[in-house]
């Protein structure tokens, strides 16, 4: 759903549609899927809020 029905552009979907072209969208969609089941599972067991964008994490 990120690579076709969201207008709006990320990293993960730049990252996504990059990898569509290399792989194909079958494989890219499930890529892209682990990739941010990933992300969530870590905010989830480090407690953390979600960050947009590149910002630097404070020590």
């Amino acid at each position: 759903m990120l690579l076709t029905s969201v207008s709006a552009w990320s990293s993960l979907k730049a990252w996504g549609m990059k990898l569509a072209r290399k792989v194909g969208p079958k494989r890219a969609r499930a890529a892209v899927a682990r990739k941010l089941a990933v992300i969530l599972h870590r905010m989830w067991t480090e407690e953390t809020d979600f960050r947009h964008g590149k910002q630097p994490v404070a020590a």
